[in-house]
């Protein structure tokens, strides 16, 4: 069984109306989203990256696995690349 939590939320500073402080954690949620998304992409490219060294490792790695770092090269691409279109029109 859990316990319950009470949630206290701050009070509203001197002069910020509850509109406000809803626009401004508003504002504040998509700037981190943002950077969430943002995340996202750099690791894509360090998997396209690490998956790339795999692809081109040779014999050391078995076939399957080269083949399935080669596709995820091109996967991991696309996706960042689409990731990164939807930002820069947000």
């Amino acid at each position: 069984m859990s316990a319950s939590h009470v949630v206290a939320f701050p009070s509203l500073s001197e002069g910020e109306s509850p509109g406000d402080r809803l626009r401004r954690l508003q504002t504040e949620a998509r700037a981190l989203a943002r950077e969430h998304v943002e995340l996202l992409a750099a690791t894509l490219a360090d998997v396209s990256r690490l998956s790339g060294e795999i692809a081109q490792g040779g014999d050391a790695y078995p076939v399957g696995v080269r083949e399935l770092s080669r596709r995820l090269v091109e996967e991991t691409v696309k996706h960042s690349l689409t990731l990164t279109a939807i930002l820069e029109r947000a």
